[in-house]
């Protein structure tokens, strides 16, 4: 507890300055604060212009506990940023830890977690360390150990599928056959080796003390010249003309810097290996709102798009690389997640708008073709759902994973792709970053199952949009076939169903457009949109399918 309330207190103390520009008497203990503080008092900066504030909080060397253990070392660090210079988001600021942990310890065995998940099992560490020292995993070639990422507060249902179960455990199990995960940006044991190029032919730093391989000398972490080191390579221009985010620590070019450093490491010739105990090693919090998910897929999908099309692309580069033919074509199936939205589009609307109009776009139930549409469905369901539950999933579960999945190829996807096409033409388009500040409210509905929509955001005309004309689609489909009779034989069933699989996916929509009256409805603006747009999408189509 008295080490929380260090933290805590030396954190309310940074934000406080960053905030006012100053630093109070009143968070001024003695010299050694006034020194660190002194560079901040005579200048005015930001978040997004300040220099590097690193302050030893404690000192393994000299700090004990009660009983007169060592306490591990606790360094806080904030790093130099400059409007005038790159910061690269967070690859930039683990490379930076990655230049200050060597300046001070240099230790080879590095943990990257993110601020928002914690330990939950305290023989993680000694687990990792097990995996490490294996001599049958090649401890020379394995890069990095990954731990599935687990979250905490997840509903019963998890409708918003926060869990990820493809992502940080099936398909993480599927790379472990080949070699090893991809790194998911946390919860990852790295080697420091790894960062410094392929394991047959390590890249040399810029400074012999940033190596790997380098021996820190025994003086105290906070003394005058490691200090000094450590603020010199946290600078913002440090990395200028350096191999820094090209070809040592994690890699730039991508807003998936987890992803992508991952991806790079395997076409170097490293290993990784995955690791998922029974008990959750660390756990985290999951966007608990709908529109906050699908911004921070979004976010994910730009990055993948930069991979896909860069001199790095997993089609072309990954496929021939160290990493093998398998592992590169597994990244692909990454690396373009956000072209779902073509086929997803396409099924969410062209049937249902030709069955508006009366036209068929799949086989009769009397030609032989009929039935390989329903097996190739039926096959490619349940096996997702056999995968699923396979790895804990529960049906409930498996059913919010498969209606999130459709649910992104009508917005993530296809505005993610948009942005990153604007941004590939030189137009600036930002994305929005994940918030998981909620109110009692909200955390009420959701543990409830309610999907929250409550703002109005254009990812969510396109769902609603579709929602709609498979309503009218289904209804409409079924009075012709009431009111003609005639029996199934020429009746469009296979449109009707995917209607109806819509319409079924859709009861969220519903129920947020006409039935629910709380904040978490659907807003009117977007309802107008929608309706407009559907109504547009039907008189439309009436003149492709005369």
């Amino acid at each position: 507890m008295n080490l929380q309330n260090m933290y805590e207190s030396m954190k309310h103390k940074v934000e406080h300055v960053v905030e006012t520009g100053k630093v109070d008497d009143q968070y001024i203990d003695g010299p050694k604060e006034q020194e660190a503080f002194g560079k901040w008092t005579h200048h005015h900066f930001t978040k997004q212009n300040h220099p590097t504030f690193i302050q030893v909080l404690l000192d393994g060397n000299n700090d004990k506990d009660v009983d007169g253990h060592a306490l591990p070392n606790l360094i806080y660090v904030s790093r130099e940023k400059s409007t005038n210079s790159p910061h690269h988001f967070k690859a930039g600021a683990l490379n930076v830890l990655l230049r200050v942990s060597a300046a001070m310890t240099n230790q080879p065995i590095v943990l990257t977690l993110d601020c928002d998940m914690y330990s939950n099992d305290p023989g993680t560490a000694r687990r990792a360390m097990c995996y490490f020292c294996d001599p049958n995993l090649g401890p020379e070639s394995s890069a990095y150990l990954q731990f599935p990422q687990k979250y905490r507060g997840i509903n019963k249902n998890d409708i918003y599928a926060g869990e990820y179960q493809r992502l940080f455990q099936i398909q993480a199990m599927g790379f472990d056959g080949l070699r090893g995960p991809n790194h998911v940006g946390t919860g990852c044991f790295f080697r420091r080796r790894a960062f410094f190029g392929p394991p047959s032919s390590p890249v040399e730093p810029e400074l012999v003390e940033l190596g790997p391989d380098h021996v820190v000398e025994s003086e105290s972490i906070g003394s005058d010249s490691v200090l000094e080191l450590a603020h010199k390579v946290a600078g913002c221009n440090y990395e200028n003309q350096t191999d820094w985010g090209s070809k040592i620590g994690y890699r730039y070019g991508s807003l998936v810097e987890d992803y992508y450093t991952g991806y790079r490491l395997h076409c170097e010739g490293w290993k990784s290996v995955f690791c998922c105990p029974k008990r959750a090693a660390f756990m985290g919090d999951a966007p608990i709102s709908l529109v906050d998910m699908l911004n921070q897929q979004k976010r994910w999908d730009i990055g993948l798009l930069e991979v896909a099309f860069s001199k790095f692309s997993t089609l072309t580069y990954g496929v021939k690389s160290s990493a093998g033919f398998l592992m590169g074509f597994g990244y692909c199936q990454f690396a373009f997640w956000p072209s779902w939205s073509i086929p997803l589009i396409v099924y969410s609307f062209l049937p249902q708008l030709a069955l508006l109009n009366q036209v068929h776009v799949f086989p009769k139930a009397t030609e032989a073709w009929f039935w390989l549409y329903p097996f190739l469905f039926l096959g490619a369901y349940v096996q997702d759902m056999l995968d699923f539950t396979i790895v804990g999933g529960t049906f409930q579960r498996w059913w919010s994973d498969q209606r999130i999945w459709l649910l992104r190829g009508l917005t993530c996807h296809l505005f993610g792709s948009i942005e990153y096409f604007l941004k590939f033409l030189g137009i600036a388009a930002a994305f929005n970053v994940t918030s998981k500040v909620i109110d009692e409210e909200q955390s009420k509905r959701y543990d409830q199952g309610i999907f929250e929509f409550g703002v109005h955001s254009p990812m969510f005309v396109p769902p609603t949009v579709a929602a709609l004309i498979s309503l009218l689609a289904l209804v409409q489909g079924l009075a012709v076939l009431a009111v003609r009779g005639g029996g199934l034989a020429d009746a469009p069933l296979l449109q009707l169903l995917v209607a109806g699989f819509g319409v079924v996916n859709g009861w969220p929509i519903y129920e947020a457009v006409a039935l629910r009256s709380d904040n978490g409805r659907m807003p009117v603006k977007t309802v107008v949109v929608s309706v407009a747009l559907a109504w547009a999408c039907y008189v439309a189509a009436s003149f492709v399918f005369k």
